[in-house]
């Protein structure tokens, strides 16, 4: 017994004279128990699906291949782009296809005239579309001092221009597919010597 029990009995057996005592309360059999199943359901977390783009490398790095009197050229290959899709079907709207789209800002250097977008290029190789033959590379681009290689194709990468895409992406859920493309950017010979740097930014739209 702990002191405060020891000091409550003693106080209460100084109330007891002169008043009536009341029948003890009866008191458990330490023997009586009960016991109470617990349980719980829990279920597995289920992640969605997702469509993610993903790019093999931040830089590319541009080298002269290929100049002559009129026109300097330089060339690179764009780092691999991966489109991973994990998605179920139900988690894709009916009717949905997908696209990574790319396009440029103008090639500045300091002190130098900005070499504007429309001089860049590229030419799209897939590297992965999978077996189902519906994921397909973009057409080439040329820049504005090539010959167009069909009609109005000679615009550079100023807008969004197609790398790779699909027209059904329910049927071509649950793999990844990869795809580069040559990067060709011509200029002017008469160009000033300088270090130019652009942003290409890729974007995936569904």
């Amino acid at each position: 017994m702990n002191r405060r029990t020891r000091l409550s009995l003693a106080a209460a057996g100084s109330l007891l004279a002169g008043v009536a005592v009341l029948p003890a309360a009866a008191v458990a059999d330490p023997g009586d128990e009960a016991e109470l199943d617990v349980s719980v359901d829990i279920i597995e977390i289920k992640e969605p699906g997702v469509l993610a783009l993903t790019v093999a490398g931040n830089s590319v790095a541009l080298k002269e291949d290929g100049s002559d009197l009129l026109v300097r050229q330089f060339t690179g290959t764009l780092p691999t782009v991966t489109v991973t899709d994990t998605r179920t079907l139900e988690e894709i709207p009916a009717g949905s296809a997908w696209a990574v789209l790319g396009s440029s800002t103008d090639f500045t250097a300091t002190g130098r005239p900005a070499i504007t977008a429309d001089h860049l290029g590229w030419k799209p190789k897939l590297i992965d579309g999978g077996d189902s033959g519906l994921v397909a590379e973009g057409s080439e681009v040329v820049t504005v001092l090539d010959e167009p290689t069909q009609p109005g194709n000679n615009v550079g990468l100023v807008d969004q221009e197609l790398l790779v895409s699909t027209y059904d992406s329910g049927e071509v859920t649950g793999g990844a597919y990869t795809v580069n493309a040559g990067l060709n950017l011509r200029t002017p010979a008469d160009v000033p010597a300088g270090s130019y740097h652009a942003k290409l930014t890729l974007s995936l739209f569904e």
